[in-house]
């Protein structure tokens, strides 16, 4: 029961730190509402028009296929690490070669798509 009274001091601890905190930045901060803050901008410019833009879908595959491979790299640099090490051989490969496969049927899927064309 004694290491459930730390892990409750250490919780009340953490909240009390962050109300603190938040409190501290209400209390320190200063602020004035004019107009001109008031408005809206994006970059340091006035809008012009409506807020309303469309993307084409192909930005959002071209980001999604951008993720994939970016994942994909993450888990390579490890593995490349790990083979080298006794006991990680042949099974390792493998099963790298397995989740290759899936990244390339996605690949390919896409490609088939016309996704990757920029026409």
């Amino acid at each position: 029961m004694e290491a459930y009274g730390v892990v409750a001091a250490v919780v009340v601890l953490g909240l009390g730190g962050l109300v603190g905190a938040f409190a501290l930045n209400k209390a320190l901060t200063v602020t004035h509402a004019t107009p001109e803050k008031l408005t809206t901008y994006e970059s340091g410019v006035d809008p012009v028009g409506e807020g309303w833009a469309q993307a084409h879908i192909r930005y959002y595959l071209f980001a999604y296929l951008y993720v994939i491979f970016a994942v994909d790299a993450i888990y390579l640099f490890p593995w490349a690490t790990v083979f080298a090490l006794a006991g990680f051989g042949v099974a390792s490969l493998v099963e790298m070669f397995v989740f290759l496969a899936f990244v390339a049927v996605g690949l390919l899927y896409a490609w088939r798509k016309g996704v990757l064309s920029w026409t």
